[in-house]
Order: structure tokens, then sequence, then C-alpha cells
């Protein structure tokens, strides 16, 4: 039970036994006072059992509460002594808290092994409910509010350009504030789970706010009974004053205003399964629907997945477009743009993944008798979500290099759909170059039990890797080098738990940095071939090569994650220039998924997303190289919304630079909810730099 508590919740025993002693003093501390506040204090019970006494703090108390509190005897000393709690009834209390936290631990490790939530490594029940909510429909926020995703009016809207945000532990530490005085004709059935007066907006209640009952609209009471006009975002406590009801609102800071800042187009991502196994759109009548709602919304195009184990799925050179050809024709109709996607990698078993696409058939035929095509990690583990690198110049895929495999393909479409680039039509087309499409190792398959926020494993055990790793160890005179790290860990260690990544470790010495540089070089080649393959077929149109945002871990000084992730970028080394200055030489522009996340755990994670997404930017703006982006989960509240677009559009920046394009993840029938596409429509047009009138969220 200790092993599962360390493990889940990472507390060890004795700090719960610590922090449960904490509460239980904080109780007996709690007792000694209000003893003494009740000792000489008359109760006054209302009709709706709320109670209100003489004291001169006047705070609402539960009836049962108060009754408690009068009942109890105190100690030797009379009624006013502080009440001795027996060592017994403290022992109690902690098995019952250590009881408590262990059925959460088994809640949490069982949603993270078979229902693959993103769950923090201190996550407690309301980190279990908010995930459960969400994958039932409703819409929670990070302050608790939750409301049923189709009727989103009480959704509070953000008074700054980022937001104001408070984690669910910032919940439980500031509770709400109180009403500090009520007169006694004023009797409500207030919820305070509900009405939080401290910096949180107030639902429409479904309560009466006065006796009259003749008001149901969210405003604040005032002198006799007056509503109070302004923002529902209010920040203050409510007093008494000769039975005046004063409330402290602090007002609405504005927005960002971007009218007449640079144009940056929208495109919105397409379903994974848009095309299915047979090469045949699915549901075209219900996809026109939806294509037309984004056009009224002045979206500038979508982005498709062309799926390489759809279309070559049978044999090699024998392409199947069908399916793409009646959806390209259907965005053409419309005078929207196309962004596709090359996707040489397999769709499901990732975050977010709703449709399960392999490799081509004869692909995996190959694979099963040469399964060294495949990445494969220290335990000889084969990961066939995408080709192995080592094989970009090796003739095993029957007859053919990987790299003449991609280019055949990205050829084919070219020929394919020639009209749709010479009108511009095709604005961009992204080179899928590892897992999930991105310039990566796939260091953290789920698949092989990898769970957020494990460091990963290298991914270079597979014999033609092996085989450049010894070349390249024995032209530096090392021959003994040509093997992967053996203490780094698994794929779910931390890195103080290794002796590979820990602070000194040996990814700084002489082994560990002729290792990275290789493995981060083999990274950037493959990149740079495939891309300047993909200028060749696609000769005058835009190219896109996509880098993941690794965030975990990016305050150690290793930078673990991002290390075997094939991103060379420890806190004495800049990893992400080399991955820059090689797409401006080739022309491209780097799609960077930042992750624009709204609750980070930077204590147990040592996370830190906006140093991250600066260093990515920066190395980018030092080249000149465009940046085009995506958000990594769907989201449909105006605090992403504006944290996206801090990004595309930097306040005060000197040289007015930009995103070169937007990408939305994904379109569904969520986001055509009215109310989401109501802030979608509000988001385009400041990124379009069109004058907006705010919407009542």
């Amino acid at each position: 039970m200790a092993t599962d508590i360390q493990k889940f919740i990472g507390t060890s025993e004795e700090e719960d036994d610590e922090e449960m002693d904490m509460d239980v003093k904080e109780e007996d501390d709690g007792d000694e006072q209000r003893g003494d506040k009740n000792l000489g204090a008359r109760v006054m019970v209302g009709a709706d059992g709320l109670i209100v006494t003489n004291n001169s703090e006047n705070q609402f108390e539960h009836q049962s509460q108060i009754q408690e509190h009068v009942s109890t005897p105190g100690g030797s000393g009379g009624g006013g002594g502080r009440r001795s709690r027996p060592v017994e009834e403290k022992e109690r209390t902690k098995l019952r808290e250590r009881h408590r936290r262990a059925i959460t631990a088994r809640i949490l490790a069982g949603l993270r092994r078979h229902g693959n939530y993103n769950l923090r490594v201190r996550a407690d029940i309301n980190d279990v409910i908010a995930a459960l909510a969400r994958e039932a429909g409703w819409v929670v926020l990070p302050d608790g509010t939750t409301f049923p995703s189709r009727s989103q009016g009480s959704r509070p809207a953000v008074g700054t350009s980022a937001g104001v945000t408070s984690s669910s532990q910032q919940q439980q530490q500031n509770p709400p504030a109180s009403l500090r005085g009520v007169s006694p004709g004023f009797r409500t059935s207030l919820d305070y789970n509900s009405c939080r007066m401290k910096g949180v907006f107030i639902p429409t209640p479904t309560y009466d706010l006065s006796t009259n009952s003749h008001s149901q609209t969210p405003a604040m009471i005032g002198d006799a009974g007056e509503q109070l006009e302004g923002h529902p975002v209010v920040e203050g406590s409510v007093d008494i004053i000769s039975d005046k009801h004063v409330v402290d609102v602090n007002p609405k800071l504005p927005e960002r205003d971007f009218t007449g800042t640079s144009y940056i187009p929208v495109y919105v991502m397409l379903p994974l399964g848009i095309i299915n196994m047979k090469g045949e759109l699915v549901d075209p009548d219900g996809l026109l629907k939806q294509l037309r709602v984004l056009k009224s919304a002045n979206v500038d195009g979508v982005m498709v997945d062309c799926w390489w184990g759809i279309v070559e799925a049978h044999a090699p050179r024998e392409y199947n477009w069908i399916g793409y050809k009646r959806l390209f024709q259907m965005v053409h109709e419309l005078k929207l743009k196309l962004q596709v996607v090359m996707s040489f990698h397999e769709c499901g078993g990732n975050v977010g993944d709703d449709a399960c696409i392999p490799l081509p058939h004869w692909v995996s035929e190959i694979g099963r008798s040469n399964p060294d095509i495949y990445f494969t990690d220290r335990e000889g583990r084969r990961n066939p979500e995408c080709l192995s690198w080592g094989i970009d110049k090796e003739r095993v895929l029957r007859g053919r290099t990987a790299l003449e495999v991609y280019f055949d393909y990205m050829r084919s479409f070219r020929v394919e759909f020639g009209e749709l680039f010479d009108d511009g039509v095709i604005s961009m087309i992204e080179i899928g170059l590892g897992p999930c499409g991105e310039l990566r190792y796939p260091s953290c398959p789920v698949k092989h039990g990898w769970r957020y926020p494990g460091i990963g494993e290298f991914q270079c055990c597979d014999k033609y890797l092996l085989k450049s790793l010894r070349r390249k160890a024995e032209a530096r005179g090392r021959p003994f080098w040509a093997r992967g790290p053996d203490n780094a860990g698994s794929y779910n260690s931390h890195p103080h738990e290794t002796g590979f990544f820990c602070d000194g470790g040996d990814y700084d010495g002489y082994y560990g940095r002729f290792f990275l540089s290789w493995y981060s070089q083999v990274l950037i080649d493959h990149g740079d071939q495939v891309i300047s393959l993909a200028k060749l077929a696609f000769e005058g149109t835009c190219i896109a090569a996509k880098l993941s945002g690794i965030h975990w871990w990016y305050k150690t000084a290793g930078h673990a994650a991002e290390l075997t992730a094939g991103f060379y970028n420890p806190s004495n080394r800049d990893g992400y220039a080399a991955i820059a200055g090689m797409l401006k030489k080739r022309g491209a522009v780097l799609n960077f998924c930042f992750p624009y996340t709204q609750q980070v755990e930077i204590e147990e994670e040592q996370a830190d997303p906006e140093a991250l997404a600066w260093q990515v930017l920066n190395a980018a703006w030092d080249v000149d190289l465009p940046i085009a982006s995506e958000n990594a989960l769907p989201s449909h509240d105006r605090l992403t919304y504006n944290k996206i677009l801090d990004k595309a559009k930097p306040l005060n920046d000197p040289d007015r630079r930009h995103f070169f394009s937007f990408t939305y993840l994904r379109l569904s029938s969520l986001l055509m909810e009215r109310q989401n596409f109501m802030e979608f429509e509000h988001f385009v047009k400041r990124l379009h730099g069109e004058r907006v009138l705010d919407i009542q969220v």
C-alpha cells in the first residue's frame, strides 16, 4: 500500500504522518478557538436552516457545527478550556487519511494504466473527478467550476490577455471569502460551491437571491435590493453597513486589442479518420455542413493527413487517392485552402488518437521477418509506429530505401493533384518525419508503458542504427563507445534516479557528449534528407516540419526527456539552433507545437513550457525562420486562446514578428456547439487582426 502511495501520489509515509499530525493539531487549535467564541454566543436559527451568531465577526456556520461545539464539554478547567483530543482518536484520523489516500492511489493507477489519463504526480480526488467529468462531456474550469458543454453561458470571461487561473490546490488552500454580514431579512440557500467571491465568476443562479424571488439574473445585491451593474468576474467581499449590502468589485482588465495587427491565416485540422481504411470519404454530407460553418467564420482552410497506411496499403507503388480526391474537390468548391500532411507514421495509441491506421500491410510483412526496420529500445522492444532512420539508405523495403519510398509517395501525390497546386489551393505540405509526424525519436511510447512525466528511453538499438554508432565510435578512436547508455533508467524514471541524467551525471562526460552528439545528429540528418526530397517533389510549394514541445524536466540541468527524444538541449547547450539552421537551409517552415497548457505541475516534473517555447522561438527568429503553430490538445476556452495569441503576436516586439500560420486542433461536434464556435470565431478574428466586439461568455 505504501509503495502505491509513493509511486502514484509522490509522498512518503513519513510525510503523510507529518501532514496528518499538522491536520490533527489544526483541528485541536480550531476547537479551542471555536469553543471560546461559542461560550457566550447567542444563536439564532432561521427558518431556512442558516445560523447567524452575534459575535464580532457575524459569520455563517452550519447548525450541526454549532450544536457540536456547544454540546462538546471543555477541558478540566471548565467550558472555556481547550478540548483534549485522545491519542486514539488521532491515530484513527491518521488511519482514515492513509486509507483514503491508498484508495485514491489505486484509482489514479488504474486511470493512468488503462484509461490513458494525463494526471499529475500529486493528483488528488479532485483531479480524478475533473478528468471523468471532461470525458463525460462536461466543462471543468481550473477553479473547479463545472457545467455542461451545451450550456456554457456561465463560463467566465478572461480578464487579461493571458487570463487568471487557479488550480484545484489553490482552490482548497484559499477558500472563498465569506459573507461578513447578513441582515436578518436576507434569507438564501446560497451554495458556496457555486458562488465563490474571491476572483471567480458567479454563475447564473438556480436559486433566488431575495425573499421576493423577483430576479433570476446573475447580478449582485446593492442598496435596498438594487442590482449592481458590472462584469460578473468579481474579486472582493460583501459587508453590511446600515442594512446596505456593499460589494467590492475589481473592474475587468481589458484584453489586448489586435485590431490592425498582422494577418495570420487560420486552418482547422480535419478528423484523423475522415478517410477510412478502404480509401473512402466518411460522411461527406456531414462534413460539408461543418466546412460551410467554418467558411462562415472566415477560416482560411483545413489541414488533412494523407496516411501512407491507407494510400499505399497493399503493394509497393500502388496508390489509392480516390477518397482524397473527393475531399479536396469539396474543399476547393468552398474556396478553402489546404494544408496536407505526408503522414508516414501509424495512427492510434497516442493521446488524442481516435482512429487506428497502421503502416502499410506490405511494410508490416517485411517487419515480421526483419524487425530491425523499426526503432528498438535497450530491452529489444520494437516500435512499429514508424520506420527507423537507420534504414533511410538501406535497401530493405522490396529493393528500395526508406528515402526512396518517401519520395515516390510524395511524387505520386504531386502528379495526382497537380491542378490544386497550380491553382494555389494546396498552400503548404507538412512532411511527417517521425512518430506523430514530428521530428523526434519515439522515446515515450504509451504502448510500452510510458506515462507522463517519465524521461523515456533512447531508441537506437536496431542493428542499422547500432552500425552507424559503431562507425562513429571507430572514427573517434573509441570502439568501446559503440553502445547506448546502460544507466539511463527506464521509460518512467525520473532524472535523479539515473546515473546518466542526474546532476553531474554521465550525460556531461566524454562518452555522454559523444553519444548525444551522434544521437541528435542522426535526427537532424534524417530531417534534412527527407525535406530536401520534399522540396524536389513539391517545387514551389511551402514545406513544413513539425517539432514537439517536450517541456517536462526542462528545469533540470540535463533536460532528460528532451535528450531521449533527440534534442541535445542540456542547460549548457542550445539543442534547437542546429534544427532551426537545417530548416532554414532547406527553406522550410517550422511548425512548433507549443504546450498551451493551463496547469503544469512544475514542482514535480520541473517543467517550464514557457521557457521552452521562447527558446525555440528565439532559435528560429535568430535565423529568420518562419514559424507555424498548432495547439497540442483541443481547447475551447478564452484563456487558452489568449495564450496562443500572446505567442502568435508577441507584445512590444520591435521587429513585429508573428506566426506564419496557425492550425486549430481539431474539427469536432464539440467545436460546432454554439458557444464554443462563437469563442472560436472571436479568436479567428483576432488572429486576422480584425476589429472585434467582445462576446458575452
